[in-house]
């Protein structure tokens, strides 16, 4: 049987980081060391792994567009060499980039698996160590054929991901849809929800500084303080309402700017703040008037996807009506249609 081969990138992050005077900071030089110091790495049933470092490591609080560009391009570079890849990222954003790599990697059928820690490799407790040993396994197996995320025994779909706890070792969860896996004595698969490998020839599509920005509604929101960035320059928003779609019924002054902005050519997405459940525009009448000014119904996708996916489809220089469908379209199983 073919040993796998697994290509590690690390990128920065809590997992790598070493003590300084002002708090932890990227450790370059000692990473390659701690990391080829984990037994389960060198044991004989373990695939061979390289390793891929990125300069500067970044706190992924770092992270851009350029950034997500890179980890792209260099899963391109080597996606013919590997079969499968670990990034290894900073907890912070890795909802954010997990749902950008998995829209700009077109046609996908091998797995990139998320990874990090909420405590360094250095310390004594890391949960980085069973998180980087079995994300290797789980890149190796054969099983998935996609961007995900795993944490803390738990696998999930990248653009489904978001960081539910900054102080618990279970730090990432997917509320709108399954976990793909969960690793216990052996890891189980849910293969009803896995992916299939894609078909066609794989592209990466980088993505355009294109500007897009979120707003989120909370009680008492002034709207007119955001009329001044409303603009045609301003191509994507999300806007964060309350419930399945709702706005404060005093909202006519949003209402107004957002249909500026839609005669303007800007794509408004509606997206929930609530951590599970669906937009549904239209089923209270405090939601119909965005159907009705032209907002995007974003379903059940997580702010990450729906943001990225606005990067994604903006970079392809698609017509504003096709942005509008395919924003409501499954892509990479981040919304259900």
């Amino acid at each position: 049987m073919k040993v796998k081969k697994i290509c590690i990138i690390y990128t920065g992050g809590t997992i790598g980081m070493i003590h300084s005077p002002n708090g932890y900071v990227p450790g370059p030089e000692s990473f390659r060391h701690n990391l080829e110091s984990i037994p389960d790495l060198n044991h004989p049933d373990a695939p061979i792994w390289e390793l891929v470092q990125f300069a500067p490591l970044l706190d992924s609080s770092d992270m851009t567009v350029q950034e997500w560009n890179k980890i792209g391009q260099a899963i391109a570079d080597r996606y013919e060499d590997y079969d499968g890849f670990v990034i290894l990222h900073g907890t912070d954003t890795m909802g954010y980039s997990a749902s950008a790599v998995s829209f700009m990697l077109e046609n996908l059928s091998k797995p990139v698996i998320f990874t990090g820690a909420q405590i360094p490799l250095c310390e004594l407790r890391s949960d980085g160590k069973d998180n980087i040993i079995n994300s290797v396994l789980i890149a190796a197996s054969g099983e998935v054929h996609e961007v995900c995320v795993y944490f803390n025994g738990v696998l999930l779909r990248g653009c489904r991901s978001t960081k539910r706890s900054s102080d618990q070792l279970l730090a990432f969860d997917s509320p709108n849809f399954p976990h793909l896996a969960e690793a216990g004595i052996s890891i189980q698969y849910n293969r009803n929800v896995l992916l299939p490998p894609a078909e066609g020839e794989f592209r990466f599509r980088p993505f355009k500084e294109v500007p897009v920005g979120v707003i989120k509604v909370f009680p008492g929101i002034q709207f007119e303080l955001f009329e001044s960035i409303m603009t045609d320059k301003l191509k994507g928003v999300v806007l964060e309402t309350f419930g399945a779609g709702n706005i404060p019924s005093n909202g006519s002054y949003l209402l107004h700017i957002i249909e500026k902005a839609y005669r303007s050519g800007t794509i408004i997405t509606v997206c929930s703040q609530c951590m599970q459940g669906t937009v549904t525009l239209g089923q209270y009448a405090t939601s119909k008037a965005l159907h009705d000014i032209g907002a995007v119904n974003g379903k059940d996708m997580t702010t990450e996807a729906a943001l990225t996916k606005l990067y994604y489809l903006f970079s392809l220089e698609l017509d504003k009506d096709a942005i509008k469908t395919l924003m409501s379209r499954n892509l990479r199983g981040e919304l259900n249609e």
